[in-house]
């Protein structure tokens, strides 16, 4: 029992000194880094280890781990080096706010003995933040009465940073009226002022523009701007003004009440209420007449207030004052000096005792329009009238009789151009100064029907995808009648007539009578009918009705809508049984070709051929635009004795649609079989080149022979038929240079060109979509021209030139360039393997 508690006082003992053990090694060692704010990652801070007094080698044995106490993860420590480096930038405002010193503190524990160390790492402040202004822009409003020197407070920038890099002076832009000043009340608080420097006037600036900019201390110098919009405040330091301080007036006696004398204006350079002005009469000479004029206060309109007549006053002085609205106004005044003048005291008057309206656009000139009668209650040549109209008019006065006036049609009318006419008549005396009455006779134009219906366009072009639904909307036409009413109401009706094989055009498309919309009444086939020209016809409800037409040009756009259709192979021969291939046959020899066409045209009769079991082709493969079966390689006896390929036939369409040919092939003995030399595929280099060089010199030849056949054909072709018929426009080419027999897919003649570097003699044929001549009626005759190397049929409008011998010279060079490509297929597998050699046709 004693024995027991000896070792239980041995062992607290041995506890408490590795406990204060620990302790000192936790409380030791201290190290200190400065580091800029912002520095990229991977930017070196100390050799931390180093500095610590450890061993990189010991580094991860001892499992040193570095902990970061609450201001983000910004450090990290490289294990095979010691070295401290950053690992993400440090943003000092952001951490540290406007402390003045910045610092995250690390600590680093390592085991085996447990040690804590204290890392602090000091983040100093860089130029990176530029003085900010609280706002952008700012208003002041000052009085022009204030005097130099007065003093405006203005709210200053702020700067992030710290330091020098906080310090900030201000400048203003140059101004001759304002300085910027700091005022410093104590050691830590400034405010800054905008100072006058000069007097303001608001009647020269009323608003000025300035630029304060804040500039702080940092290298490089950083700088933030706020504008200052100064608006100038008006006082009253100005008086209205009368544009001239005497105005002389004349008026004719008997000037009605209320007669307008002069409109007077005077103008205050002040603003607001010290700018508005109040106009009165301060007094009228003789004083007896002193109720006979009348001022409107604000618009300064002076008006006759009574009955004026010259036998009794001929001359008024009237005193005008003009004064603005501030409490204590200002004054302004002139004199107005009204003559009165004696003149014939009646004026003649005029009457429209008869009127014959509206007048029909036709009517002829000479039709009487309106009865006017003239009376002046003067005598003399204050009594006599004379009564005029305006010139450019199409009518005339007559005088008929003593004081009436017939009012006639001179000339004839156009509704259309001008619906009414406002006729005024004046009737003048022969007083002095004369006297002058007018009336106003309004004439309305009555409408004729004599205006067609027209169409903004000659023709309407639509295109229309063929197989389109029943009863679809194709377009809109549109025509305007510039009548009126029932003459102006427009119908629609489509002109019938014949379309192919005597179908008529209503049986294709129907128009809407009211609207114009045209409908397509059954689905269009592309492959039947390419073009439907026809024309519609819009008629008014006028008497008689008149019409007028436009052609409707409908294009049918082709679909994939049909699928390639196979011929049965046989090489040229035409014989149903299988295709006979000699053992003897090398690589690239020709034992077949698939014939296949497309009713459709463009990509949609672009024609593909491929093995649809690539494993099952064995030692042939099928040109992929051209159809011609051939061997990959020399047969062999294993091959068997019969071969048969399924080959699929796919066009370019969207989707694509496919049609598949089954092919035998037979392979038998044959003496007559090509046999090649088995050391010119498996020899040295020299012969293959040799071979190479012969076989490209006779493809040169070849392919120039071609050339200069197909320019000859060109060349006679051109010569013009006696029924050749083009549509508008330029003629589409297309050319191909991809491997593959001739192919057509359209019952229409071609243009055909082969470049200058092609490879093979193969072309792919595109049919070009152009419309028709606007001479072709519906039936638009197509002409059928079918190539496939070995015949050409079709073409009726040619010269006297022998097509079928062109078509055999042509079959012939595309034979034998066809024999030389094979050749060159051959040697180039055996010499190194790789693709099948077709080529992939361009789009152009």
């Amino acid at each position: 029992m004693a024995l027991l508690r000896r070792d239980s006082l041995g062992t607290r003992q041995l506890l408490r000194l590795v406990l204060l053990h620990t302790a000192w090694e936790v409380g030791s060692g201290q190290v200190r880094y400065s580091l800029p704010e912002e520095s990229k990652h991977g930017t070196f801070v100390g050799r931390l280890a180093q500095d610590l007094g450890l061993e990189v080698s010991e580094l991860v044995s001892r499992m040193f781990r570095m902990v970061s106490k609450g201001r983000g993860d910004y450090f990290e420590v490289n294990l095979q080096s010691g070295v401290l480096f950053v690992k993400s930038p440090v943003d000092r405002e952001e951490v540290c706010g406007q402390s003045p010193l910045c610092a995250i503190d690390l600590e680093v524990i390592v085991d085996k003995p447990l040690r804590i160390f204290h890392v602090e790492v000091e983040i100093q402040d860089i130029n990176d933040n530029a003085p900010v202004f609280p706002v952008s822009k700012e208003n002041l409003f000052i009085l022009e009465s204030r005097f130099s020197d007065s003093r405006f407070p203005l709210e200053g920038a702020s700067d992030a940073d710290i330091g020098t890099n906080s310090l900030l002076t201000y400048t203003l832009s140059p101004s001759e009226h304002f300085t910027v000043d700091m005022r410093t009340n104590d050691e830590k608080s400034k405010s800054l002022v905008l100072v006058l420097s000069k007097p303001l006037d608001r009647e020269e600036t009323p608003e000025h523009n300035l630029l304060l900019t804040a500039t702080d201390r940092g290298k490089p110098e950083l700088t933030g701007t706020v504008q200052l919009v100064i608006t100038v405040l008006d006082v009253n330091d100005n008086a209205p003004v009368f544009n001239q301080s005497l105005y002389k007036v004349q008026l004719l006696e008997n000037a009605p009440n209320g007669s307008l004398v002069i409109k007077l204006n005077a103008t205050d350079l002040d603003e607001g209420i010290n700018k508005d002005i109040i106009y009165s009469v301060r007094s009228v000479t003789p004083l007896s007449e002193s109720s006979m004029f009348s001022i409107d206060s604000n618009s300064g309109e002076l008006s006759v207030n009574g009955k004026l007549d010259f036998e009794d006053t001929s001359l008024h002085d009237i005193q005008i004052e003009a004064t603005d609205k501030n409490p204590h106004p200002l004054a302004g005044h002139c004199n107005v000096l009204v003559e009165v003048l004696d003149v014939n005291d009646n004026a003649p008057e005029l009457a429209v005792t008869s009127l014959s309206l509206p007048v029909p656009e036709d009517a002829p000139p000479g039709t009487v329009v309106a009865l006017i009668s003239v009376s002046d209650r003067d005598s003399g040549d204050n009594g006599k009238v004379t009564c005029s109209i305006p010139p450019d008019l199409p009518f005339q006065l007559v005088s008929t009789f003593k004081n009436y006036h017939s009012l006639v049609l001179a000339e004839a009318v156009d509704r259309e151009r001008v619906s009414e006419y406002k006729i005024l008549v004046t009737a003048r005396d022969e007083g002095a100064p004369s006297l002058s009455a007018s009336s106003s006779i309004l004439v309305p134009i009555a409408d004729v029907n004599d205006n067609a219906p027209a169409f903004p366009q000659p023709v309407y072009t639509v295109f229309v995808k063929e197989n389109n639904r029943p009863g679809a909307h194709l377009l809109s036409v549109s025509a305007s009648d510039p009548d009126v009413r029932e003459n102006a109401f427009v119908s629609y009706s489509v002109v019938e007539r014949s379309v192919g094989e005597q179908q008529p055009v209503s049986s294709y498309i129907s128009v809407h009578s009211e609207s114009g919309h045209i409908y397509g009444l059954q689905p269009f086939d592309y492959e039947e009918l390419q073009v439907l020209q026809f024309q519609v016809s819009a008629r008014d409800a006028g008497f008689p009705s008149l019409c007028g037409n436009v052609t409707v040009q409908l294009f049918v756009l082709d679909e994939n809508d049909n699928a390639p259709a196979v011929s049965p192979p046989g090489s040229g021969r035409g014989s149903p049984g299988p295709e006979l291939v000699p053992l003897s046959a090398g690589a690239g020899h020709v034992v077949g070709k698939i014939r296949a066409v497309d009713a459709d045209s463009g990509y949609n009769a672009w024609l593909r051929y491929e093995v649809q079991e690539a494993g099952a082709a064995g030692p042939f493969r099928v040109g992929v635009y051209s159809g011609e079966i051939s061997t990959t390689r020399a047969l062999e006896e294993a091959d068997g004795p019969s071969q048969r390929l399924v080959i699929l036939v796919k066009d370019h369409g969207e989707p694509a649609l496919s049609a598949t040919a089954t092919v035998s092939l037979s392979l038998v003995e044959s003496p007559q079989a090509v046999k090649w030399d088995s050391r010119q595929r498996v020899g040295s280099e020299g012969p293959l080149v040799d071979m190479n060089v012969s076989l490209t010199i006779a493809i040169c030849s070849l392919s120039g022979l071609f050339v200069l056949v197909i320019v000859v054909y060109v060349g006679l072709s051109c010569h013009p038929g006696p029924e050749v018929m083009c549509g508008p426009g330029k003629a589409t080419v297309v050319c191909s240079s991809e491997v593959g027999s001739w192919s057509y897919s359209q019952r229409q003649s071609r243009n055909l060109c082969v470049w200058e570097g092609t490879a093979k003699n193969d072309l792919m044929v595109f049919s070009p979509n152009f419309p028709p001549s606007p001479k072709i009626e519906g039936n638009w005759k197509q002409e059928q021209l079918i190539c496939d190397g070995q015949a050409c049929e079709g073409d009726s409008h040619t010269e006297p030139l022998s097509l079928h011998d062109i078509s055999e010279e042509l079959s012939q060079i595309e034979l034998s360039i066809e024999e030389v490509l094979e050749q060159i297929d051959t040697l180039n597998s055996n010499k190194s393997p790789g693709p099948d050699g077709s080529l992939f046709a361009q789009k152009f």
